[in-house]
């Protein structure tokens, strides 16, 4: 028995309409499923806490992993400014042209135009408080020429810092290939911030700054204002990144560094941030030794690093070579000093007299008589100095002496060449004998003995530095604590002391060169903070 179905048109128009719609609804399903992990998926997670004091890791957490970090590469972008301001390579006041590659930066930025000049200091500030990657590439253009050169260099930097998992592409830190780091490096990077150049880390505490171009925010300024003692350092994101952050707090004795790759925004991870540092004020003991880093070697401009591994390099080699540029190809002799005649110079050419021996049973004035020989004998000398005939006598008495000795018993051809060799005689010149004729000066008397009344411990060292006149004994010797612990460099070794006056009292650094005492208030100055040199008065 057959069955008859019959399929009304109308029905199936509509089951028709119902298909499509529902392709439609799994195709726009699926766009919005495979787009979704790019749009929201979140960066790996990784975080680091130390004891700024020790080094001591307090926790971690995907320390090593190799992450994008952002913006906190701009931390090693200041610390080779830094360097470079430090070892004389620019001053915080040269005037930097921006390119038209810097101008072009996507924000963060400051806003430069290209062909605009302004000074290296409010680079240094813009990439350090605003993030501006603007003003970090120019930064890096200036001390290195381009790019790519910098980011050599802060490559070479990163390896003497002992960052052994980063390598960087750009100064600026946008996502780029290959442009990665760990969460233990940038913490390594931001302890070596705080010591080897702590007259700059007050910039990562700042809430605001002026840049030159106009007043700028901190990124990092929520943090600053809701956690107490924290005092820097750097912040970073995008979207490969996530939200990162390095940041450091003091409370008393004990200092806090704590890292977070991956954060999902920045509320998160400043609450995380947070959560760290809680972590390592608790876990750190109240007193610790302070251990400060190790400086690295410069790695300066000149340094260029070549490959060994490289085609054109020998099949023995191993490892890397450095070669620093600007190297002297030639020594050159030193200038005679003004008002003096030239030393004389004496060439002689005895080979003739040394390879031609003379017998053994020759006497003294035989062997005087062979000095004949001797030829090319040039003498070029000034008033008093030795004439050839006393240069050819000296040599006749060497021979002579030489040749006085009795002959050795016979031996195999071996002694005797060996002989021959240790019988080569004295070719040195020897001294002549006063001149009969030479007059005797009259003896000079001998000086006065001195007598020493005060044994002086200066050393010569009478000058010193005034930084600043006070109110009381108190803050004027605040002063020079902080100071000197901001210029080790020039005040190392000085003497801190507070010179009470009708006007107040004075804070002082004495016991300096005239040459020390300059230095250190330049370099004061530089910062802002008075200082005049004191002389002997």
């Amino acid at each position: 028995m057959a069955v008859i179905t019959q399929v009304n048109p109308a029905s199936g128009r509509y089951f028709r309409t119902r298909f499509l719609w529902t392709a439609a609804v799994f195709l726009i399903a699926a766009i919005v499923l495979a787009l979704q992990p790019h749009r929201a998926a979140a960066a790996p997670y990784a975080a680091m806490v130390i004891d700024s004091r020790t080094g001591e890791v307090l926790h971690s957490r995907n320390a090593d992993t190799r992450l994008h970090p952002a913006s906190l590469t701009k931390m090693m972008t200041l610390y080779i400014a830094f360097e470079a301001v430090r070892n004389g390579e620019i001053t915080l006041d040269t005037k930097v042209k921006i390119s038209r590659n810097a101008a072009a930066e996507p924000p963060s930025k400051l806003g430069l135009r290209s062909g605009q000049r302004i000074a290296f200091r409010y680079l240094i500030r813009a990439a350090a408080v605003k993030s501006a990657n603007d003003a970090a590439t120019a930064i890096g253009e200036t001390l290195s020429g381009s790019e790519a050169a910098f980011a050599r260099r802060m490559n070479r930097t990163a390896k003497a810092l002992g960052m052994s998992r980063t390598t960087f592409k750009n100064a600026h830190g946008l996502t780029a290939s290959g442009h990665l780091s760990t969460a233990r490096d940038m913490t390594t990077l931001g302890r070596h911030l705080l010591y080897d150049y702590p007259e700059y880390y007050n910039l990562f505490s700042r809430r605001t700054t002026n840049a030159g171009v106009r007043e700028v925010p901190n990124t990092n300024r929520r943090l600053l204002a809701s956690y107490r003692g924290a005092d820097g350092i750097k912040t970073g994101y995008t979207r490969a990144a996530g939200s990162n952050l390095v940041a450091s707090a003091k409370r008393g004795n004990e200092r806090i560094i704590a890292t977070v790759f991956g954060g999902k925004s920045s509320t998160a991870r400043n609450a995380k941030v947070a959560e760290l540092l809680d972590l390592g004020f608790r876990r750190a003991p109240s007193r610790a030794a302070l251990r400060k880093p190790r400086r690295p070697a410069y790695q300066g401009a000149g340094v260029v690093i070549a490959d060994a591994g490289d085609s054109s390099s020998s099949a023995g080699a191993a490892g890397k070579t450095i070669r620093v540029s600007g190297q002297v190809n030639t020594s050159l002799r030193p200038k005679t000093r003004p008002g003096l005649s030239e030393s004389p110079v004496l060439v002689a050419a005895l080979e003739e007299a040394l390879q031609t021996p003379p017998a053994t049973d020759a006497s003294p004035a035989e062997a005087a008589a062979q000095t004949g020989k001797i030829e090319n004998v040039r003498t070029v000398s000034a008033e008093g100095a030795l004439q050839g005939e006393a240069i050819r006598n000296s040599i006749a008495v060497a021979l002579a002496e030489a040749e006085a000795e009795p002959a050795p018993a016979a031996q195999p051809a071996t002694a005797t060449v060996i002989a021959a060799v240790q019988k080569v005689p004295f070719s040195g010149l020897r001294p002549v004998a006063r001149p009969a004729s030479l007059a005797h000066a009259a003896a000079s008397p001998e000086p006065e003995p001195v007598v020493v009344t005060r044994l002086s411990t200066s050393g010569g060292r009478y000058w010193g530095v005034n930084v600043g006149l006070y109110t009381n004994r108190y803050q004027a010797e605040k002063v020079l604590l902080r100071t000197a612990m901001s210029e080790l460099e020039t005040l190392d070794g000085s003497l801190r002391k507070v010179a009470k006056t009708r006007r107040g009292f004075e804070a002082n650094f004495l016991g300096m060169s005239q040459e020390q005492a300059e230095l250190a208030c330049r370099r004061l100055n530089a910062r802002n903070v008075t200082c005049k040199p004191i002389g002997p008065s």
